[in-house]
């Protein structure tokens, strides 16, 4: 259970010296209660008491880490049950199943595939997560070829699957060093795979028959000493995993139930033969409530999607979505494009670079930090304004790019058109439509 803001304050050393951020040592509790606050952030706090409170107030979904380095995935670290109440912490894994009874040509466009379909959203690179490797050949020597043929050629974690506890254990001694999910320890193999991820500090994954069964299972693993797991139901059904996912996530975040307290691994690889189906399953599961969901292949018209959608379910509800401040070219511009200015809302930089795509008129497209705010709402907070605007047309390197010294502003802050033309002395201001739509009809009548 985890501790409140007053028995975490007995165990502080009760200094209220504000090095942590805080004035005093009970609002330095209160936050770390809410788990606003890092532990770490107190000076004074001794070792003894460090271990006993980063036990208490652990989340109530452990972390897991599966790899290392650029290569790990990190799931679980949960603490609520919908994101506006908080937000989610780790976004679900998105992986890919290949099975060592493939063909060589069917492996090969499998981690193709995985290597290649990533994609540049909002200043960020989506991408698949991880490979599970399946040993249904049953015989090691094929098994290990395979791994070792897919851990050096993707940057992604790798999830070892084989019910032969000898097959995993002679694989995941190779791999030690990139530290796989060891998949996976049921009623019958637990003391040997248990075994396995001991000696090789590595995950392991659990799977029951049902909930009650797993949770007797991450029992008897937990006081064998081993806390990294992740959890896997067992269900094969769209309709059962789900309903497993929320008693899942209910009982480890509202009742502070430690056997289950775990992110999960689910399949929906193993659910359905139809590709549009499994997406669709897929996409559930990465809101409700999977912490790594295996496919059966990827491709680009169901994949994007479902990362775009994963992206915007991790996303902190309560900081607005932005887009990196720079210089964005939209259809090959050169020195002679028109160039625009709008601030970085990523729904606005979506917006009016598709209008601008859509016009087929090379563009330079300059997007200014304004806190993720949109135009109007960034220029009544005085976040985007003609003297922001200049200031990031000097600092931009823009004007090296482009031989005319004209600037296209969004209609719906035409007023800064004056002050701007001050700021910019040598400049000529172009207010442009008030409406994104109107861009494409717009910049094909401009003259620059």
């Amino acid at each position: 259970m985890a501790l409140t803001g007053i028995e975490i304050y007995k165990k502080l050393p009760k200094t209220n010296c504000g090095k942590c951020g805080v004035p005093t040592c009970l609002a330095f509790a209160m936050q770390l209660a809410a788990g606003k606050a890092e532990l770490e952030a107190c000076p004074f706090v001794t070792e003894e008491t460090k271990a006993e409170l980063s036990e208490a107030s652990a989340p109530p979904v452990r972390v897991v880490v599966i790899g290392t380095g650029e290569k790990s995935l990190k799931i679980g670290g949960e603490t609520v049950m919908f994101r506006h109440e908080k937000t989610f912490v780790n976004p679900a894994g998105i992986g890919i199943l290949i099975k060592d009874t493939m063909e060589e040509k069917e492996i090969e466009e499998r981690i193709l595939k995985f290597n290649t379909l990533q994609y540049k959203r909002v200043g960020l690179t989506l991408k698949p997560d991880a490979i599970a490797i399946k040993n249904e050949s049953n015989y090691t020597g094929k098994f290990e070829a395979l791994v070792n043929k897919i851990k050096d050629k993707i940057n992604g974690a790798i999830i070892l699957m084989s019910s032969n506890a000898g097959v995993l254990s002679n694989v995941a001694k190779s791999c030690q060093t990139i530290k796989p999910l060891i998949y996976a320890a049921d009623k019958n193999n637990i003391d040997a795979m248990a075994e396995i991820a001991k000696e090789n500090s590595c995950p392991l994954a659990v799977r029951g028959e049902n909930l009650d069964e797993l949770a007797q299972l991450t029992t008897k693993l937990t006081s064998a000493g081993l806390k990294d797991l992740v959890l896997d139901s067992g269900a094969r059904t769209f309709s059962k995993v789900l309903e497993d996912q929320i008693i899942i996530r209910r009982l480890a975040i509202l009742k502070k139930f430690r056997p289950l307290g775990f992110p999960t691994i689910t399949f929906p690889c193993e659910m359905t033969t139809d590709p549009m189906e499994e997406s669709l399953i897929a996409s559930t599961l990465v809101a409700k409530y999977a912490g790594i969901i295996i496919l059966s292949d990827l491709s680009g018209e169901s994949l994007f999607p479902l990362l775009v959608a994963r992206m915007n379910i991790f996303t902190d509800p309560q900081r607005p979505m932005a887009t990196t401040e720079g210089i964005y070219p939209i259809g090959g511009p050169d020195e002679n494009s028109p160039l625009l200015v709008t601030t970085n809302f990523s729904l606005t930089y979506f917006i009016v670079s598709g209008e601008i795509e859509s016009s087929r008129v090379p563009s330079w497209l300059l997007v200014q930090n304004a806190d993720g705010l949109s135009v109007l709402t960034a220029w009544a907070a005085n976040k985007f304004g003609a003297e922001t605007i200049a200031a990031l047309v000097k600092k931009s390197g823009i004007t090296e790019k482009i031989k005319h010294k004209k600037i296209i502003i969004p209609g719906a802050v035409a007023r800064i058109s004056g002050e701007l033309e001050e700021e910019l002395p040598g400049w000529e201001v172009i207010i442009g439509p008030r409406e994104a739509a109107h861009l494409p009809v717009f910049l094909r009548q401009l003259k620059i």
